[in-house]
């Protein structure tokens, strides 16, 4: 019965860092970028997608337009 709490704990303590592991990578990722960072980023590729801005998604049988 022993082996069992200790299997649990060793569980639970490996999950607890697990998740800590996580939680901090994560954190790290987000605070490398100041915002207007960030946004010029979503901006260049917004521009390089060729969107038009109007909000909608091109339909999945819509072609693209043609290249001059």
């Amino acid at each position: 019965m022993k082996a069992r709490w200790k299997l649990l704990g060793l569980a639970g303590a490996a999950g607890v860092a697990a998740t800590g592991a996580v939680v901090a990578r994560k954190t790290r990722i987000q605070s490398d970028y100041e915002p207007d960072e960030i946004r010029d980023k979503l901006r260049s590729r917004l521009a390089d997608a060729g969107h038009d801005g109007d909000g909608a998604a091109p339909a999945p049988g819509d072609a693209a337009p043609a290249a001059e």
